[in-house]
């Protein structure tokens, strides 16, 4: 969708078990010196696709990602993060998406446990304008507004050993550009018929602040090196019907030579295609196809 992108938040990665294991410590004995241990965890990781929650935010084409986790015994946590992005789908972008996110984890890794977080992704440069009204009259767009991809979350999630829930809250005005610009402008803007459209602009001008994002996750180890993921995710778009869908995957993570090599298979559900549509040249490209992910990660 060129004005709005549908995503899986990275900062669940910082609040899943194996980064809360990596950065707790044993603690000292009686008899030694209290020292709180803290742990920084960087990933550099190149990928085929640069998808989140089974949406393309790189045009279909090979990404890169920088993470920095940082996790500290008492369970507080912190991710810093640089992804590239397409500057076609993300209208005026630099070409990357900087999330900064920070939280609290606790509980056994190997039992339940939960974390609670929030986080802000920001898209530099990256906004566009698009009519919030439309005179059925004249038939034509009106009331152009202004739009950032920016956006906030609330993360809460629970987990009972390899298996991870995760739920997320948009605190901020929009969800990646949700809004009826971002909405209704993009279906009126590619389809042929208008009446989505219209019935799109027909609930006034509305954000999607409130939008709620789940996720499920299930790791299962074929070997000492060798890992199968489950997933399925949702989302619920506050005030956009359309822009609601289901996400799935299956993948392989096997570890080689310091390297984690991934293969992913990727499908999305989507109810209104049109927003996950962007103009590529002189053609309209989909976003939310079926897709085989390939990644390499180095962590140091």
């Amino acid at each position: 969708m060129q004005h709005h992108r549908l995503l899986a938040l990275a900062l669940g990665a910082a609040l899943t078990g194996n980064v809360a294991a990596e950065g707790t410590s044993t603690l000292a004995k009686p008899d030694e010196v209290q020292t709180a241990t803290f742990a920084v965890d960087t990933e550099v990781k190149l990928v085929t696709d640069q998808r989140n929650r089974g949406i393309s935010d790189s045009l279909n084409g090979p990404g890169a990602q920088l993470s920095v986790q940082m996790a500290h015994e008492s369970g507080i946590i912190g991710l810093v993060q640089l992804s590239t992005v397409s500057k076609k789908s993300y209208t005026n972008a630099d070409g990357y998406n900087l999330l900064l996110g920070t939280g609290y984890r606790f509980g056994d890794p190997d039992g339940w446990h939960f974390g609670v977080g929030l986080a802000t992704e920001f898209f530099p440069g990256a906004k566009f304008s698009a009519p919030h009204g439309l005179d059925l009259e004249a038939g034509v767009p009106t009331d152009f507004k202004t739009t950032r991809y920016d956006t906030s979350y609330a993360v809460l999630e629970i987990g009972w050993g390899a298996l991870e829930g995760r739920i997320l809250n948009v605190l901020s005005r929009t969800y990646r550009g949700a809004d009826t610009g971002g909405v209704c402008g993009q279906i009126l803007a590619v389809s042929v018929d208008p009446t989505k459209a219209i019935e799109c602009y027909a609930r006034g001008d509305r954000n999607s602040r409130g939008s709620w994002l789940f996720d499920l996750g299930y790791k299962i180890p074929l070997g000492a090196a060798t890992t199968l993921n489950l997933h399925a995710g949702a989302q619920k778009i506050r005030h956009f019907k359309e822009a609601d869908f289901s996400d799935y995957a299956i993948g392989i993570t096997h570890t080689r030579w310091g390297f984690q090599w991934s293969a992913e298979w990727l499908t999305t559900r989507t109810k209104a295609r049109e927003l996950f549509l962007v103009l590529d040249g002189d053609r309209l490209r989909a976003q939310d196809n079926n897709r085989l992910v390939l990644s390499v990660a180095r962590k140091f």
